[in-house]
């Protein structure tokens, strides 16, 4: 049974970081390219991040790009997003997700997902 845990989020200030993590398991982790994507209130959902399955690249949504970083340790079956500088908008649960098969940059339809973590961003 594929399995996604998400955790690492809170409450943080302005300007704040944060550490997500993903733990992956019942599945090949270091075979899944795997995605971040959030949804904040009254909204739908937003992608994020993606992290090809070797992490050798990755690719980030105009609005958190040169702020988040992934990482992935495909050893441990975790997965990483380095939030800093965070602001406001940040605000939603943010999960991580994957798919069988080619993922498009971008979509907000996977086949798995974690259970989301709650970041809230204080002004």
């Amino acid at each position: 049974e594929v399995r996604l845990v998400n955790s690492g989020g809170g409450l943080v200030q302005a300007g704040g970081s944060l550490r997500l993590s993903c733990a992956a398991s019942g599945f090949p982790f270091g075979k899944y390219d795997m995605n971040w994507v959030r949804q904040a209130p009254g909204k739908g959902p937003e992608w994020v991040s993606f992290i090809k399955s070797s992490g050798f690249s990755q690719y980030f949504a105009d609005s958190v790009k040169n702020r988040f970083s992934m990482s992935r340790d495909n050893d441990k079956n975790i997965l990483y997003l380095q939030m800093d500088n965070l602001k406001p908008e940040d605000t939603a649960v943010y999960y991580c997700a994957t798919s069988e098969g080619t993922m498009k940059l971008g979509m907000t339809e996977y086949d798995y997902w974690g259970q989301g973590t709650q970041v809230t961003v204080s002004s």
